[in-house]
């Protein structure tokens, strides 16, 4: 009785910051659901092709999103302190560090657009792909400037307006792909091209709202003075980069280990191929009710951590968990019940739809591992040690989970499902060895 009082004020606190997180990542999740619900019955074709490009931006955007993620430590101390003409300020700097970030991304993803028939991916895919990609890269740079914002904004304990502006886009944006890809009501009918195409004019939509909200909204006045009056400086800078790199690292190399999957199903085939995209959309669901816990964890953190109160930075944290857990038991559950039929959501085609069935058990192994490193990765980036976390997701993802997708995949030749049975093994050691260090800096302090 006397732990659920210690953290029953935690688990409220937690879920009212967190639910506002979760649905507005759900929201993405949602059109990616239902960009390739709508692509998966335009055809197969092009569901594969999607799969490619986009696990290919999701490295980009998770990576790009995770660097973004130092803003959310810094404006979380400055707001517990209310200092909010230097918060204002910081925002500026991270705006500008973000764009050129953004700019180096798109840079990097064009070179591989010129060099993209070295992936050895099927012929038939490649008019799909491409234009596909392109509208993807246009794309980068609207969404890394959205960053600064959302992560300003969760770092004062705003968590509702970033949602309402995702959902709003997201909404447009699924009214777009049904107008574009099937051309309906006199559009024309461009298939995953049009899907690109709504996609782009969603992540433009969300930054330029986010800029009128700010210069407007009266929630935003404080830190106006900062942000008109401060300057761009190496300090500010420094730090953004000191706190956001090793996360976009970590963030970047676990989605880059998903990422160079996809190139080893694509040695496979379509149909493997579709299998992954799939239950990727399907099973990130999950991970992002387990992401909208974990950066609530991070917002209070961070505000604990200002004020130095330790023992609350580790009940706040494992109060974290204890809904991540709860969570992962139903995703697992769920999966179970519907894994025979849940690709049909998606696509029609029976082939792709069992394939899917299969990989489905190497999705419910890994749920726990997920829901530990993701909760303990945000709760390290709340007392601003994040070095360490980088380094272990990079021995965990590219020294564990892609040799052992390979040598399961290729060597045991067991096939797609031996590709998915590195990421349990990986994702539960990282869980498992980042819990380890929280413990061990909390205690110590």
């Amino acid at each position: 009785m006397m732990q659920f009082s210690v953290y029953k004020e935690h688990y409220k606190e937690t879920i009212r910051l967190g639910v506002p997180i979760m649905l507005g990542q759900l929201g993405i999740i949602v059109v990616g659901f239902a960009d390739n619900i709508m692509v998966g019955h335009h055809s197969t074709a092009e569901l594969a092709a999607a799969s490619f490009v986009n696990n290919f931006f999701n490295l980009v955007f998770i990576a790009g999103m995770g660097f973004s993620y130092g803003l959310t430590p810094i404006i979380g101390g400055l707001f517990a302190q209310k200092k909010y003409v230097r918060a204002g300020e910081t925002l500026k700097n991270s705006l500008c560090i973000n764009f050129i970030v953004g700019v180096l991304l798109s840079l990097c993803m064009l070179i591989l657009l010129l060099n993209i028939r070295i992936l050895k991916q099927p012929e038939e895919l490649m008019p799909y792909i491409v234009p596909y990609y392109i509208l993807q890269l246009i794309s980068i740079l609207f969404a890394m400037l959205f960053n600064s914002f959302k992560q300003f904004s969760d770092g004062t304990t705003d968590t509702v307006t970033p949602m309402c502006v995702m959902l709003g886009a997201n909404v447009l944006n699924i009214i777009g792909n049904y107008l574009l890809i099937y051309g309906k009501f006199g559009c024309p009918e461009l298939g995953l091209t049009g899907a690109g195409i709504s996609t782009l004019a969603s992540r433009i939509l969300t930054f330029g709202v986010f800029c009128l909200l700010f210069a407007k909204h009266s929630r935003y006045k404080p830190y106006l003075e900062g942000f008109r009056k401060g300057t761009v400086n190496h300090t500010n800078i420094g730090n953004l980069v000191r706190l956001g790199l090793p996360v976009g690292f970590q963030m970047g190399v676990e989605t880059g280990s998903f990422s160079l999957s996809v190139i080893m199903m694509g040695w496979l085939g379509s149909t493997a191929l579709a299998a992954h995209q799939v239950l990727g959309v399907i099973t990130t669901l999950g991970f992002m009710v387990y992401y909208g816990i974990a950066a609530a964890v991070t917002i209070r953190v961070s505000s604990f951590r200002g004020w130095n109160d330790w023992p609350a930075i580790r009940h706040a944290s494992f109060a974290g968990l204890h809904l991540v857990m709860g969570t992962a038991i139903v995703v697992v559950l769920l999966i179970g019940v519907f894994r025979n039929n849940m690709g049909y959501i998606i696509t029609p085609e029976k082939e792709v739809v069992e394939l899917v069935a299969l990989l489905a058990w190497s999705a419910i192994l890994y749920q726990v591992g997920d829901g530990l490193q993701i909760l303990f990765a945000n709760a390290l980036r709340g007392i601003s040690d994040v070095k360490y976390m980088a380094y272990m997701a990079f021995f965990c993802h590219f020294g564990l989970a892609l040799p052992i997708g390979y040598l399961c995949g290729f060597t045991f030749g067991w096939g797609a499902i031996g590709i998915w049975c590195g990421f349990p093994v990986s994702l539960t050691v990282l869980g498992l060895l980042l819990w380890r260090r929280f413990n061990r800096l909390t205690i110590k302090n």
